[in-house]
């Protein structure tokens, strides 16, 4: 069986994965606290990991690399709700294997963890470019910010005219 270690600081999101990758031969074990996922690592000795990239108030990427460490051949898989280029690379150049963002269905996570499942291009990162990455991710903060551009540029740190250019260049999917 499959060994799938979570750690995930909502302890009712942790819950719903385990239950949902259980349904599909994972055996689960859910941390919720970052200076404890470590050691449960090393005890445990998962062959998947789904690391949430904001805990509490510590970093998942800080993780990524202890975690590489000490279990080499781990599935690792960094899940967030706040997916940005610049977090993605740094968590491939950190060691993830693969990274999503939030939510990420059933068939993504499986895709991710075991590259069976279907493919999702709008779900899976690696099968993204950089800039169509950058389009989806400017399109989500637009869409929190109701449409409003301006609201948008600046949460972005970008200057607006920048941003509406940018939305109208939409990249095409990746196959690689």
């Amino acid at each position: 069986m499959m060994k799938l270690l979570i750690i995930e600081d909502d302890i009712a999101f942790a819950s719903a994965l385990a239950r949902r990758m259980t349904r599909h031969g994972f055996e689960c074990h859910c941390i919720h606290q970052a200076d404890l996922a470590l050691a449960s690592a090393r005890q445990w000795q998962p062959s998947h990991i789904l690391l949430d990239l904001k805990l509490n108030h510590d970093s998942g990427l800080d993780l990524v690399t202890p975690l590489r460490s000490a279990l080499p051949t781990v599935k690792l898989v960094l899940l967030t709700g706040f997916a940005s280029i610049a977090s993605a690379v740094e968590a491939m150049r950190r060691g993830a294997d693969d990274y999503l963002s939030k939510p990420a269905d059933t068939q993504a996570l499986l895709k991710a963890l075991t590259g069976q499942g279907h493919n999702n291009d709008a779900l899976l990162l690696d099968t993204m470019s950089p800039e169509r990455l950058e389009w989806e991710h400017l399109n989500q903060v637009l869409a929190a910010n109701e449409g409003n551009v301006s609201a948008t540029a600046r949460q972005l740190n970008m200057h607006r005219r920048t941003l509406q250019r940018k939305l109208q260049k939409k990249p095409v999917a990746s196959t690689a």
